[in-house]
């Protein structure tokens, strides 16, 4: 028996009469985050720099009875995210996906990779943030906004050859802390989710090496990597009402990874 001083409800895990705008659309988390918002109820906008690629997981989308509207844009185009997403006649959820990696021993890091990873994991991100609270608080409702920035298990751990990865998510982190602690009085939370290596074609052809793989799962506590269907239920929990309480924290999906 549940006590408490007024009703309780079970939480929803619907999101209809949302908006949710995902970045990295395209493909892997990002494809697969906004195939679930929009199983979930949500209107989706699928944010990417190939509109072959956003037209096909949108098509997948409406397929299954879903709602999803493609946007071609370049995050780190900074003026033009940010006007587009000030065009948006609402947005309630933000899914700041877009990233990139190239895992090398630091020595050998070459500065366009290094320039790269700065400006997409770090300052594009910021700058979608920061563009989307500003459309959130025009429609600052009782339920609020929810931003999800896709960090890491790197952003808790450090890794040979991925100093520079590790940094940049290190740095959202911090970032994800410092916008849910000074947005919480207007009701907009701010989380990451942190995945381990997710098993997924790309993850499949960078690690190609003989052993791998097998070196890769041997550091996960649960014996295998995530599959998508392990990550995309991690959003859609911080995306709605269920999650109204959670704001500055770290949903880590590792298989144990960083409780070592």
């Amino acid at each position: 028996m549940v006590e408490s001083s007024g009703s309780f409800a079970v939480p929803s895990f619907r999101l209809e009469g949302k908006k949710a705008l995902v970045t990295g659309a395209g493909g892997g988390i990002g494809a697969g985050i906004a195939l679930t918002l929009a199983a979930a109820g949500a209107q989706v906008l699928l944010l990417g720099r190939t509109e072959s690629r956003l037209t096909e997981v949108a098509r997948t989308i409406q397929a299954s009875g879903g709602v999803a509207r493609t946007l071609v844009c370049d995050v780190t185009d900074s003026a033009s995210v940010r006007a587009l997403i000030d065009s948006l006649p609402q947005l309630d959820i933000l899914v700041n996906n877009a990233g990139t990696n190239y895992p090398q021993p630091m020595l050998e890091m070459r500065d366009e990779h290094l320039d790269e990873m700065l400006d997409l994991n770090i300052r594009a991100c910021y700058v979608v943030a920061q563009a989307a609270v500003k459309k959130m608080l025009e429609h600052d409702g009782e339920e609020g906004g929810s931003i999800i920035n896709v960090s890491s298990q790197m952003g808790h751990v450090g890794a040979p050859n991925r100093t520079a990865y590790c940094m940049t998510k290190h740095a959202i982190e911090g970032l994800t802390k410092a916008m849910a602690v000074e947005f919480a009085d207007r009701n907009i939370r701010v989380n990451t989710i942190c995945p381990t290596f997710v098993d997924t074609p790309l993850i499949r052809k960078i690690a190609s090496a003989p052993g791998q793989i097998e070196s890769l799962v041997e550091k996960i506590p649960m014996g295998r990597m995530a599959r998508m269907e392990d990550i995309v239920g991690a959003a859609l929990y911080l995306a709605g009402p269920a999650a109204r309480m959670v704001t500055g924290t770290s949903l880590k999906i590792d298989g144990g990874w960083t409780a070592q």
